[in-house]
């Protein structure tokens, strides 16, 4: 008779389901939006002052559990233990899912994989850009690339609760699973010899962002199947990774319109 483990769920980890905001004033702010759903807040153990007060009556007026955790237990859950101010509140993400739930079913067709990108800013850019650029999927693996944080959700305008993340471990992960799964991959390359702009798509794609310094990781180029340029001008030899991820974004939604 099989066990009964062999039926157990997997276990799906809170940063595949949350954005986690910390500090007093941004805590404060997701409280006061009603269009997000809180799922908790974190106060450290002894927190006091006025602003702490607000939080609790605000966590009450919505209906949101309030937990108490040693400062430490804080700040390993912020991940950014100078600026968490002994606070921290689970915000629900509706769109975001781990990777490999997206590829068992309704896997999107095109998908962004972010591979080095530790810049907040440029993060939280490129989760605007694909999300109003109707983009399925943005996989922000856990390692290697900037947190979904407070300064994420700030350079995404709050973009980053409702953006299509999808969560797995490292990009090198990603891209196997990816391939595995049927999906061309290609990577944005300033020597590549086929512009974005005219190059022959697969139908399913994962398009590979990788930092400004060292651009992709091995790993992954080993994995690409096809390069793409940015046709520059004037001199110019690269575009910022966020800019870079706008003209892709936008070329992808052209071609979409025009099927």
């Amino acid at each position: 008779m099989p066990s009964i483990l062999a039926y157990a769920a997997p276990v799906v980890s809170p940063k595949d389901r949350f954005v986690t905001v910390y500090g007093r004033k941004p805590v404060l702010e997701v409280l006061a939006d009603r269009s997000l759903t809180v799922d908790k807040v974190v106060l450290a153990e002894g927190s006091r002052g006025q602003a702490v007060s607000e939080i609790r009556r605000a966590a009450k007026a919505r209906g949101v559990p309030v937990n108490t955790a040693s400062a430490h237990r804080v700040k390993v859950l912020a991940g950014n233990g100078k600026q968490d101010q002994g606070v921290l509140a689970d915000v629900v993400a509706p769109r975001m899912r781990p990777l490999a739930d997206a590829l068992a079913s309704d896997a999107p067709r095109r998908m962004l994989l972010l591979d080095g990108i530790t810049t907040p800013a440029n993060v939280g850019m490129i989760l605007r850009t694909a999300t109003a650029a109707g983009i399925g999927g943005v996989i922000v693996p856990r390692k290697g690339v900037a947190s979904i944080d407070p300064l994420v959700v700030k350079a995404s305008a709050g973009v980053a609760f409702r953006a299509p993340v999808l969560r797995c471990a490292t990009a090198a992960e990603a891209a196997q699973a990816a391939v595995s799964a049927g999906y061309a991959l290609y990577a944005l390359a300033a020597d590549a010899p086929h512009s974005v702009f005219t190059a022959p798509l697969e139908d399913r794609a994962v398009f590979v962002l990788g930092s400004e310094s060292a651009g992709i990781g091995q790993a992954v180029r080993e994995l690409v199947t096809g390069q793409l340029s940015i046709p520059m001008r004037g001199g110019v030899e690269s575009l910022n990774v966020s800019a870079a991820a706008a003209v892709l974004c936008f070329e992808l939604l052209r071609r979409e319109q025009s099927r």
